[in-house]
């Protein structure tokens, strides 16, 4: 299944069940009416937004849609983040019935299911790493007799692991090509390579004796910043090609709240200015920024269009992704684009600040 790149667009969703899965994570399904059956069409893999206000301020929190795709329905998980202003509230307050605001599902951590014979798919996941890799486990099994899949997934303990009955179950189904192996880091396990955390001598010995590289085609990657990226060093000093491998970073905390809520106006009085032009749904917008405010072209292109797409505002989630025109940008972070995209001139506008006079930028390109 093949889906094409849409418009980010929130619309209000009725909260339909919150299911608790472990002692600080739920799972949350929305019921999608009728009428916007096209807007929530999605892959296994992909993320939507949710949108609340919470304290005075706009919070958005990008999640992993966890199950298959089902028309009229879809979930994401949830855990509770240490000090997390809307994970605390969704695990303690949101209920059946209560409505939010959730946009259009986007990102490319997907799968295709139309060439899987034969293949081998690993999955490492940490925590909550694990819910896009529950829809991509489902479909590798479910698209191909002789589709393999392997998953590793690392938490604190047994009651940490979230979806440990869904995933027993899908073990049971495919007991031939699911291999399922738990690592916990604060619990013994009978395996001693299955105990403690996932550290670079550890993952070392997977990957040699677990999970040899050589008889895997695709690797999927979902977690933390230094998990994600361990094993990817890892896996590219094993001789794996880069294209090969996929990653998605989940964060944690809560996002600065200059790039959240409503943006405050700038006030300029003679000083330096850079001009941004950008388009969106097919209108242009002038937008001007004092070179001394730093701002990201984000930032200053909410003052004039509300509707900038935008979720997580660390470099992670893409969603406010456009192409550069003209000039040139410097970004902070980049955990999203892939090198391609950056030949082909995207970037992501929540880290780019422009470093000449004016920029253009096109999210619709």
């Amino acid at each position: 299944m093949v889906l094409t790149r849409k418009r980010a667009r929130f619309h209000t969703l009725r909260v339909a069940e919150v299911r608790p899965l472990t002692a600080d994570s739920v799972e949350v399904t929305f019921a999608v009416p009728e009428e916007l059956h096209g807007e929530y069409d999605y892959l296994p893999g992909q993320y939507v937004a949710l949108r609340k206000q919470l304290e005075g301020h706009e919070l958005r929190r990008s999640y992993s849609l966890c199950r298959l795709p089902t028309a009229g329905s879809m979930s994401v998980a949830i855990k509770r983040d240490v000090g997390g202003l809307f994970s605390s509230w969704a695990n303690t307050e949101l209920a059946a019935g209560d409505e939010i605001d959730v946009m259009s599902p986007q990102g490319t951590f997907t799968i295709d299911d139309q060439n899987l014979d034969h293949r081998h798919i690993v999955g490492i996941a940490a925590g909550s790493g694990i819910t896009p890799l529950m829809s991509l486990a489902h479909t590798v099994l479910a698209a191909s007799d002789t589709a393999l899949f392997s998953l590793l997934y690392t938490n604190r303990s047994t009651v940490d692991v979230m979806f440990l009955e869904e995933l027993a179950e899908l073990k049971d189904r495919y007991p031939a090509r699911l291999a399922l192996h738990h690592v916990l880091s604060r619990e013994q396990r009978t395996a001693p390579l299955l105990s403690g955390r996932i550290d670079e001598p550890k993952l070392r010995r997977i990957l040699t004796s677990l999970i040899p590289p050589a008889t895997v085609d695709e690797w999927y990657l979902c977690g933390p910043f230094d998990l994600v990226q361990l094993c990817r060093d890892t896996l590219e000093e094993f001789g794996v090609d880069r294209h090969r491998v996929h990653f998605e970073l989940f964060t944690t905390g809560e996002a600065p709240r200059a790039e959240i809520g409503g943006v405050p106006p700038v006030r300029h009085a003679g000083e330096q200015l850079v001009r941004i032009d950008f388009t969106l749904d097919g209108q242009s917008a002038t937008v001007h920024s004092p070179v001394d405010a730093h701002e990201s072209i984000l930032t200053a292109a909410l003052r004039v269009r509300p509707d900038v797409p935008f979720a997580c505002t660390g470099g992670v989630c893409g969603t406010c992704r456009a192409r550069l025109i003209e000039g040139s940008v410097r970004m902070t972070e980049n955990y999203a684009l892939e090198p391609e995209e950056l030949e082909r001139g995207y970037v992501l506008t929540c880290q780019s600040h422009p470093t000449t006079p004016a920029v253009v930028v096109d999210y619709d390109g």
